[in-house]
């Protein structure tokens, strides 16, 4: 699909704006995707990225209220700061500690987010045990936080999160731990998180690794089994090196494109109380990545 389907042809005073901010922002598939679903339902609205960084974010959203944006997507870096940017936060994103989406009216700012709801839709069409699974998590960051939580809510016994940086896993995973008794929450360094692979039944890919070609191996292949689901929430590229070494052991895998049109498909409807338009969009996005 070219890059200037995207392009709006119609745009006037009474059109409605919407966007993404992020840091860089030139990967996301979000214009594409909100594009294609506002021509699906005729509204008069355009969807574009804005390239906002960190230093910047306060300033972004009041610019973006003042000038009339009507809601707009948060990704990396910003899903955690913004909060302290916003008038509200629903108690989900307030549980979570992030914010992924945020609506505008009659100029008040509130945050939801839609990212736990959007990674567990594709577990639950494979039918996936959550009470049963443990699970790893790579990632500690505002994804991280939400594709965890979303897995605890429903049950999931053991959950560890591996990081680079490993103080924020451990501060993440105490956070976790006071909320969610019931299960044990732990973190461990990136450089263990071999062993505990081993023992998980779903692993999880919530770092930006993948994205970039020459990026180093999230885990070695040892790590990977038939009995394993592997979900990376990287969606450019669709087939990730995380996701070639899982499907190379056999295992179960999911792609970051099932998480993106699940998160989107909510932000959609957050916005204009319209039903997201999965079936036309979802291949559009495959097509255009492939």
């Amino acid at each position: 699909m070219p890059t200037e389907s995207t392009s709006p042809t119609n745009v006037s005073g009474s059109t409605r704006l919407y966007g993404i901010m992020g840091y860089p922002i030139g990967h996301s598939l979000s214009p594409l995707m909100h594009t294609l679903a506002f021509r699906h339902h005729g509204l008069d609205a355009v969807y574009v990225p804005f390239s906002v960084a960190p230093d910047d974010l306060a300033r972004a959203v009041a610019g973006a209220v003042a000038l009339g944006v009507a809601g707009f997507n948060v990704t990396i870096p910003h899903k955690e700061a913004i909060m302290a940017c916003l008038d509200e936060v629903t108690a989900e994103a307030r549980a979570i500690g992030a914010v992924n989406t945020v609506h505008v009216h009659d100029g008040r700012t509130a945050g939801h987010n839609t990212d736990g709801a959007g990674f567990l839709q594709p577990l639950q069409n494979l039918g996936a045990p959550l009470s049963q699974l443990p699970v790893l998590v790579l990632g500690a960051g505002g994804a991280a936080r939400a594709l965890a939580a979303a897995l605890l809510n429903a049950g999931c016994p053991r959950l560890v999160i591996a990081n680079r940086t490993h103080v924020r896993s451990e501060r993440l995973a105490a956070d976790l731990q006071k909320r969610f008794t019931d299960a044990e929450v732990r973190a461990v360094p990136m450089s263990d998180a071999a062993d505990d692979a081993q023992q998980s039944r779903l692993l999880v890919n919530a770092t930006s690794l993948g994205m970039h070609e020459g990026d180093e191996p999230l885990l070695p292949s040892r790590c990977f089994g038939p009995e394993q689901i592997v979900y990376d929430i990287v969606y450019r590229p669709l087939n990730t090196p995380f996701l070639q070494d899982a499907r190379a052991a056999g295992c179960t895998t999911i792609g970051g494109l099932d998480m993106l049109l699940g998160q989107g498909a909510a932000a959609f409807t957050i916005w204009t109380g319209l039903a997201f338009p999965l079936e036309a969009v979802g291949p559009a996005l495959e097509a255009h990545l492939d």
